[in-house]
């Protein structure tokens, strides 16, 4: 048989967290939950917010980046 070029696909199966946020941190994400709204786009609750910045937010650290692609991260 073929060596396929996919390797091993990750488990993306979603995990529930449950998180304390200060007051300040959820206006913000009302707010800018609003902002996205007033902008043409689709009005979104605060949760729905929050996969996206932390996605982001993780792909555009360079010393992350670095560090996952080195192996270096601990925790996957």
């Amino acid at each position: 048989m073929t060596k396929l070029k996919l390797a091993e696909l990750q488990d993306d199966t979603p995990v529930k967290l449950t998180v304390e946020l200060p007051g300040a941190v959820h206006r913000d994400l009302v707010a800018y939950g609003e902002a996205l709204a007033a902008q043409g786009g689709r009005a979104l609750e605060p949760a729905k917010l929050i996969v996206p910045m932390l996605s982001r937010f993780m792909n555009t650290d360079r010393a992350f980046t670095r560090s996952k692609r080195s192996g270096d991260s601990t925790s996957r």
